[in-house]
């Protein structure tokens, strides 16, 4: 009995010591998170043949040595959209499903400890996301993307990492506007909440059942909740971070992502509590970093936490050796595909002129659209500005700028005053209307003076974004530069000559972001109700458009790619003087 006394009273002594030293010392949690990686693993792009600024493998080295330093805990985050946007991810999502996917394997030897979904790792299919989520060694949370047929998240919803004592809670949400871009088969089974309203019930669970020392929300969703005509008001808002953290109280820190746009912000919620709002932005170029210091309060018996928010460049990052040997041969299996030959281009294409009118890019689209889907009509906008590509044989990797997302062909019926409504509510996102040759033709961001804003590079850029601006193909009109919304399309005929009927049926192409709602052409353009989308739907493709487009061009063998010239802006003098003058305030 004597012995048991002694051996329980050193487990006691042992463990207020261990206490003792936990509470004595000052803790720093190191958050470091990447997010819209969109493919960057390694700092080769295969596309351009040059070297990024960003990568994984940059960030893995960064983080190497954050881990190194003995007294940080570092916990390695990613913000969703990590499957779609370059050919290495493109390879293991659809042309090799049978190997575990390479980025799997990436961020597992990378260490990461959770991740959030993203849109576009929806976009990329049950098969792909469903395998890629099976293959990592960590959770990959959204708590709002619920299971049709049981009620709970379909990812997991949030998860508790231990370090050093401390509990911190991991929260994952994702933008809810994904059926407003994304076939419903790429989610089927599944539906998504409102992350407002998602927060306020896992934050109160999370406090309540894990009691953590710090909640963190990883958040694959944009700051700026009025964007695209967005109303911060109103449910299922796409970019409702900021909003999240404002009202939602209990969390600490906020990540952000899904827009592209970095930020490091400090705010105050409705409880009166600091919050730090943080996003590195896209293509691992940036980290955002995130310190969490707990120090011990002797006098609460509790730990006081500071948090410190800063923006890391991996510029100055050399990628990590060992990574790059240990990934070489599956990067390798990617080089090998991309290098495939698909035809021969015969005349050269510049991208950049597919805002001043028709331009050889958007054509080669609206004539795969049209042939491909037996088409009268055919929806398409630019999905780059900044590429040219010469003539000479076209690669696979060519496809990945020709086309740059993987959207699904869609076969749509519309009337003639349809169409022509969509092509108003397109254009009028595109331009403005002109009283004199000398007026900016272009719709230019501008700041809430009226002054033209600047982005990070000190160049003007267009207010809303060029993938949404799209042209008509397959018949001939003009847009009057000096006529206001409503009144400037005028449609002449079908290009073979037949007239073209306002109250006429007809069937439409275009990719399944634009026909399931993405950019409000259908809706507020057309006039189209959200609920009646579907019923519009007369086919839709079993492979990816890309794909498609690229076996298209394969079978021409030769594409003489030059602009079908079957609209333009009038008057002509001010579409040249509009050009001019948006040149001159762009470059």
């Amino acid at each position: 009995m004597r012995y048991l006394v002694v051996f329980l009273s050193m487990i006691i002594l042992v463990s207020c010591k261990n206490e003792f030293m936990k509470k004595d010392k000052t803790v720093v949690v190191r958050l470091i998170q990447t997010t819209d990686v969109h493919g960057a693993i390694f700092p080769d792009d295969l596309l351009s043949g040059e070297k990024r600024d960003g990568s994984l493998a940059r960030v893995f080295s960064y983080v190497q040595t954050q881990r190194a330093n003995d007294s940080l805990e570092v916990i390695l985050m990613d913000n969703g959209d990590l499957l779609q946007g370059d050919p290495v991810v493109y390879y293991y999502n659809f042309v090799d499903q049978d190997s575990v996917h390479l980025l799997a394997k990436v961020m597992n030897f990378m260490g990461f400890d959770v991740a959030s979904v993203g849109n576009h790792d929806i976009e990329a299919g049950h098969k792909a996301y469903d395998a890629f989520r099976d293959n990592l060694q960590f959770d990959w949370l959204a708590a709002n993307a619920v299971d049709d047929s049981t009620g709970k998240p379909y990812f997991k919803p949030y998860t508790i990492i231990n370090r050093n004592g401390l509990k911190i809670a991991v929260l994952g949400l994702i933008t809810p506007s994904i059926p407003n871009w994304l076939p419903p088969s790429t989610y089927s089974g599944m539906h998504f909440d409102d992350m407002i309203e998602s927060a306020k019930f896992w934050v109160s669970e999370i406090r309540l059942k894990e009691k953590p020392d710090a909640l963190v929300g990883l958040f694959h969703s944009g700051l700026n909740a009025s964007y695209g005509g967005g109303n911060p008001e109103e449910k299922f808002n796409e970019n409702a971070a900021l909003l999240v953290a404002k009202q939602e109280p209990g969390l600490d820190v906020v990540f952000a992502g899904h827009d592209h746009r970095i930020a490091n912000l400090i705010i105050e919620n409705v409880a009166g509590d600091t919050v730090l709002v943080i996003n590195p932005g896209p293509y691992g170029v940036n980290v955002g970093q995130v310190d969490l210091c707990f120090e011990w309060n002797f006098q609460e018996n509790k730990y006081d936490l500071n948090k410190t928010g800063s923006i890391v460049s991996m510029d100055e990052i050399k990628p990590d050796s060992h990574f790059l040997y240990r990934f070489n041969l599956d990067l390798e299996a990617v080089r090998r595909y991309v290098k495939q030959p698909i035809g021969r281009l015969v005349r050269k294409i510049d991208a950049s002129q597919s805002l001043f009118g028709s331009s050889a890019a958007v054509d080669l689209v609206h004539a795969a659209q049209l042939e491909l889907s037996e088409a009268d009509l055919s929806l398409a906008s630019p999905f780059y500005m900044d590429y040219q590509m010469d003539t000479g044989m076209l690669f696979m990797k060519d496809m990945f700028r020709l086309y740059r997302f993987e959207n699904f062909l869609y076969l749509m019926e519309m009337s003639g005053l349809e169409f022509k409504n969509a092509l108003e509510y397109s254009y009028d996102k595109w331009i403005k209307t002109m009283h004199s040759a000398d007026d900016i033709m272009f719709q230019l961001a501008e700041d809430e003076s009226g002054k033209l804003k600047l982005n990070d590079r000190g160049k003007y850029f267009l207010k809303n974004p060029f993938y949404n601006f799209d042209s008509g193909g397959g018949l001939i009109y003009t847009v009057d530069l000096t006529k206001n919304f409503g009144e400037r399309v005028k449609i002449e005929c079908f290009i073979d000559g037949r007239p073209f009927d306002l109250e006429g049926k007809y069937k439409v192409a275009m990719n399944s972001y634009r026909a399931n709602g993405g950019g409000s052409i259908l809706t507020e353009g057309a006039g189209i109700d959200k609920a009646e989308l579907t019923k519009r739907i007369l086919s839709t493709s079993s492979t990816d458009f890309r794909l498609m487009l690229s076996k298209w061009i394969a079978s021409k063998r030769k594409i003489d790619a030059k602009p079908a010239n079957n609209w333009k802006f009038i008057p002509e003098n001010y579409a040249e003087k509009g050009k001019l003058n948006y040149l001159l305030v762009r470059y």
